[in-house]
This record gives structure tokens, sequence and C-alpha cells, in this order.
């Protein structure tokens, strides 16, 4: 099966891990690539300042940048868009794009906690995407808009969702969070080198609301929000990739290290072309330091999750988890719920 796909947003930071991603994947063909009104018109190589580790694809590196609009994107005849505007952009473009009956997987922020719009990390909570028939039904769309979560979230949530059999109770998290996160602008090299920031807006209220809807229950016509108090202290530290987050959690049981251990590295992935076979990765006792951004975060490709130091505390226990923030923690997370979509029958 092949899937015609284009891209929202193309020439930023998450938009050219969508390119990178999409390269020689197995069920979807870029069709079609987006970017601001300077941009189109020109060619692809033109129009982005690569930064990704690899060369541009050939035949992406020939494309024509469209407009952001429907009109634009009609000709490519595309099945599927990936979004990676800014949110501000997003929350006016995307609605066009549903409304003229485009499915959309999303990383951009607006709209992830709607109560109609599914919030997914496909290896935690596929059947969120029955939402989207709620969403057709109060909006009136033809098409279908899905979420990712943000990039610090998605890097703790599947190392909560291994310890809720434990009875997950409360979290509190403290990250340090990669520049990349912040976009090509987001942070002067006056601001970051030998320093660290020790505030990241609207991230730490995006991880304590966006954790309880991932692992909240979807009863069918609605999901109620996992019953756990999360509390999070978001910081910029001077890495390029990777985000490294310490998290301290109390539990209604008192598993051992090795149970939590176990628990993480044996919870199960999904089904999908860019889901890891295992999807957490825990260093042991014997490896103190890990995981390390330079050393861990290209694990399964930049798309599983690495967690180490894990220890007992007087409240709980406490461990430390690594994404990469712009392939696991947007780009290929919008990919994977991409692939869920046509998994499921909404692409």
């Amino acid at each position: 099966m092949s899937v015609r796909v284009g891209i929202l947003g193309a020439t930023g930071a998450v938009g050219q891990r969508f390119i990178q991603l999409l390269d020689d994947h197995p069920t979807f063909d870029l069709a079609a690539v987006t970017a601001s009104a300077e941009s189109a018109g020109k060619t692809y190589r033109e129009a982005a300042k690569w930064r990704v580790d690899t060369p541009i694809p050939d035949d992406v590196a020939g494309m024509e940048v469209v407009a952001t609009d429907p009109g634009a994107v009609a000709d490519a005849d595309v099945d599927l868009l990936f979004s990676s505007l800014p949110s501000g952009v997003a929350a006016e473009v995307e609605p066009a794009f549903l409304e003229e009956g485009y499915v959309v997987s999303s990383n951009s922020s607006n709209d992830r906690m709607a109560e109609d719009v599914p919030l997914t990390i496909p290896e935690i909570n596929p059947e969120h995407l029955g939402l989207i028939d709620v969403q057709r039904d109060e909006r009136g769309w033809d098409g279908a808009l899905v979420k990712n979560p943000n990039c610090s979230t998605i890097t703790m949530v599947p190392t909560l969702a291994a310890l809720d059999e434990f009875g997950l109770e409360t979290v509190h998290v403290s990250t340090l969070q990669a520049v990349s996160g912040a976009g090509y602008s987001g942070v002067t090299s006056m601001e970051i080198i030998d320093n660290a920031i020790p505030h990241i807006g609207g991230e730490e209220e995006k991880m304590e609301t966006e954790s309880r809807k991932l692992l909240g229950a979807f009863d069918g016509g609605e999901v109620r929000l996992h019953d756990a108090e999360v509390t999070a202290s978001c910081n910029r530290i001077p890495t390029l990739d990777g985000h490294l987050e310490n998290v301290f959690a109390e539990l209604d049981a008192d598993p051992s290290r090795e149970e939590i251990r176990a628990a993480m590295e044996g919870f199960e992935s999904a089904d999908l072309y860019s889901s890891p076979d295992q999807l957490i990765k825990v260093f042991g006792d014997d490896e103190p330091d890990r995981p390390q951004p330079r050393l861990d975060r290209t694990y399964a490709g930049g798309m599983g999750i690495v967690a180490g130091g894990v220890q007992h505390t007087a409240a709980g226990i406490k461990y430390n988890c690594l994404a990469h923030n712009t392939v696991r923690g947007a780009a290929g997370a919008s990919l994977l719920n991409g692939e869920l979509l046509v998994e499921e029958g909404y692409v």
C-alpha cells in the first residue's frame, strides 16, 4: 500500500526531520512540501537551511515548495498531512485543511488538550484514536486531526505507563532540554553557552496536563484523565539534541529496582514500522551515569526511550530518562501516528 503524504512547514527543524524519516519509508510517498509565502516557488534545496546530519534526499531537493493552504496542496493529491507548523500558525491553518477533508497528524501544540482531539503515542494509548469519530460528529469535519505530545512529555510518559501497574500516584520531573527543542532561532548562543535557563515558557504546563491525558482511559466518548498528580520544572541546557529528565514517582506498591527495570524493558512496543522492537532500554547499577544525551539519544534510530539510575527514595522511586527530542519527540512521533492512522483505516 502506498500513501501520498505532505509536510506542512517542511523547511523548519522538525520539518527537516520529517524529510529525513520519510526517505525510503515503505508506505509513505512524499508528494508535497509547504512553507511560508517567502519560500513558496523555490526548490526545497533553495528554501531550507538544511541542518540534519544526512543529505537532503535527491528526490526532495528539487521539489517545489508551495504555500501552506489547501488550494496549493490540492494538485498533489495527498492522503495524509504531517504538520510541523508553529502552534499559532497551525491553529489558523490546520482547520482549513480539515474542513477540506484532509487527515492531519500534527506535532503542533494547539488543540492537544481539546476533548475531541486524540493525543496519541501508539505504544501507549492507540485506542484514543477513537476520538476521531467524536471529533467528526462535533466539528463537522470530513478530515481528522491527531496530535502527538510535547517532546519533553513523550520522553517521560512511556516510562510512567510501564510503572502504572504499580499504582502511579504522584510524579515530579525536572528536565534538562536540548536547544534544538527551541528551533533554530529559539535560543541565541549568547544566552545558552556556559549557561542553563531554568524556565521554558509553557513546557511545564504541557507536561503536567498532557501526561494525564495520555495515561487516561477512553470510554468510547471521552478521555478521563489519569488520577496521578504531575509537577514539572523545565530547563534549557547547552546540548544540541536529546532531552534528559529526572523523574521522581510515588507508587501505591513498593517494587524492587529489578522489578521496575523489568517493567520498563518489558513494556510492549507497537507493531508499526517506525516503532522500535524494544521501546525502553534501561541501564543497570553498573552504569549509574547513563543515559547521557551525546551517548544515548540515537538509541533505536532516535525512536526509543532510554532510562537509568533507578533508585528508591523516602517517598518512592527516582530515575532518569532520555529521548531524541526532534526524532522521537517531534517528527518521529507524528510519523508513528500517521502509521497508526493507516493501520486503523482512517487513511
